[in-house]
């Protein structure tokens, strides 16, 4: 082809935007991206967490839960063990607003009970000539208030000679919406304390193996491995049984908790080791380990903070497994024992299936179990992705 051929013109038209140019728009446009740039760790993590909509969902009503174990005796219509010996096994009492077409607020019908001579059985019956209004932001049953402050305020009470038995009663005529509300003060705590002493052992076992090697990080390992090479549940069976019987429920409780922790700390201390393993050689560690900055220092202040959100929300992520297996133990019979009352003891009083066949509702306690453990698992994962740098 010759150098003097002609070269192929495009016909593509050039567009120019006429409108005027307003610089506030670009200020505001370049405070945006500068708000977004200098924005911290958390700030990030927190920005795409609120993107992610079943987690926060999830955050909000376990918050709700958390908030409740606070005032549970508020909440609770009844005392923990108060009994109604005239409404054993009584089922749950449906709240109504109209009677006879007339608009009452809520209620409950009284209960009438018979007894079925064929089978022996309690039989209770709605008496619809006899409404019952609750009443709200009342008095009723004193209490303790975390067993220190007497007090009677509930913010729901049954009328005056009345019952009001939401998730009904169990097999000693106690309210079992009343015993699942307290329940929730020793269920959810007890993973979240236990999930703080993990992730406690999990920073310094594994802070220590990662960032001094060598024969720490030896003994470490060997330890991580000969605790996962056990069964978890039968592990936890054995220490369980070998609490002594003579211990008060709150050395139980706190027996219990350790012993979960003590089993929980491997995984998250293998990933503090692992993560410590390799940013130990990074420029700023090693620069502050030769200005004679202290080992305590640099991992506490240099290293840990790198990789705190990631650490975060494997622990998020690992309170639902200790809320599970203190649920288990307790069904079981050999994590807390009465007076002491959590979710799983509510359970074990349904192993029987002759009882839970005719007294369904005394499986209910599980339903908080399945929507706590499925909060956890939304939260947890909307922490993970928000704390993935490439998200």
């Amino acid at each position: 082809m010759s150098d003097t051929a002609e070269r192929p013109t495009s016909n593509t038209p050039h567009y120019v935007n006429a409108a005027p140019w307003d610089p506030y728009v670009s200020e505001k446009l370049t405070a945006e991206q500068e708000k977004y740039y200098m924005a911290g760790q958390w700030k990030l993590m927190w920005w795409r967490f609120r993107r992610h909509r079943p987690a926060v969902v999830s955050a909000a009503f376990l918050a709700l839960m958390y908030f409740s174990c606070l005032i549970s005796e508020w909440i609770a219509p009844y005392d923990l063990q108060t009994r109604h010996i005239k409404s054993i096994f009584a089922p749950p009492q449906a709240v109504h607003l109209f009677h006879e077409g007339r608009f009452l607020g809520p209620f409950v019908y009284a209960q009438k009970m018979t007894r079925d001579m064929d089978t022996l059985q309690r039989v209770y019956t709605e008496d619809l000539g006899n409404p019952q209004p609750l009443r709200f932001f009342c008095r009723g049953e004193s209490y303790q208030f975390w067993g220190v402050i007497p007090g009677s305020f509930h913010l729901v009470c049954p009328a005056e000679d009345g019952t009001f038995f939401l998730l009904g009663t169990d097999r000693l005529g106690r309210d079992m919406f009343s015993r699942i509300v307290y329940a929730a003060r020793i269920s959810l705590t007890i993973g979240v304390i236990g999930i703080t002493l993990s992730f406690t052992l999990a920073l310094i076992l594994g802070g220590l193996a990662g960032y001094y090697g060598g024969w720490v990080d030896m003994i470490v390992q060997r330890l991580t491995e000969i605790l996962k090479s056990f069964p978890h549940l039968p592990l936890w069976l054995a220490l369980s049984a070998a609490l002594p019987v003579t211990w008060s429920p709150l050395l139980v409780y706190f027996g219990i908790t350790l012993i979960l922790a003590l089993l929980d700390w491997p995984s998250l201390g293998r990933a503090v080791r692992s993560k410590l393993l390799s940013l130990r050689e990074e420029d700023y560690a090693m620069a502050a380990q030769m200005m004679g900055a202290k080992p305590g220092r640099i991992i506490g202040r240099h290293l840990l903070p790198g990789f705190m959100s990631h650490l975060i929300a494997s622990a998020t992520l690992s309170i639902p497994s200790m809320i599970l297996a203190e649920t288990a133990l307790s069904f079981l019979g050999l994590g807390l024992r009465p007076p002491i009352t959590s979710w799983g003891v509510l359970l074990n009083e349904a192993t029987d299936i002759n009882v839970v066949a005719v007294n369904w509702w005394l499986m209910l306690p599980v339903v908080p179990v399945i929507l706590v453990i499925l909060a956890y698992q939304f939260m947890g994962d909307g922490m993970r992705d928000a704390a993935d740098p490439y998200a």
